[in-house]
């Protein structure tokens, strides 16, 4: 598991490998990954856009960018926490991600830049 605190910002992440999704002879590898945001302040913010980073090892950098987390834009009051279950695809067995979350203060507007630790992609592809 990745972690990272920004700004009072906790981020946890926990990837996995979908062999059953995937297709290693095609160069279609399926990879899960779960992420927990948790406001560590003594305010509340809300999440509203994120940047991730997708690092193949047989490709150039892909960048993801745009609105929330899977459709919703969290609003976190203090210790509260924030779970969901994303996916993505990589042509090779092997890769990394990393990112990060623009959240909003809500008490201020002020904007905070949250670091998404970078974890790693692996297949596991001669696990059954």
């Amino acid at each position: 598991m990745a972690t990272a605190i920004t700004e009072g910002i906790k981020i946890s992440l926990e990837a996995s490998y979908q062999k059953e999704f995937s297709n290693p002879n095609m160069h279609h590898f399926v990879f899960t990954y779960k992420v927990t945001i948790q406001n560590c302040n003594p305010f509340t913010v809300q999440l509203l856009r994120r940047r991730w980073e997708i690092h193949d090892a047989a490709e150039s950098l892909k960048l993801v960018e745009g609105e929330g987390v899977v459709g919703q834009q969290p609003v976190l009051e203090p210790g509260n926490s924030h779970t969901y279950l994303s996916g993505c695809t990589i042509k090779s067995g092997m890769g990394k991600m990393k990112g990060y979350f623009y959240v909003e203060k809500l008490n201020d507007g002020k904007m905070l830049t949250v670091t998404i630790p970078e974890f790693q992609l692996i297949a596991n592809i001669f696990n059954n």
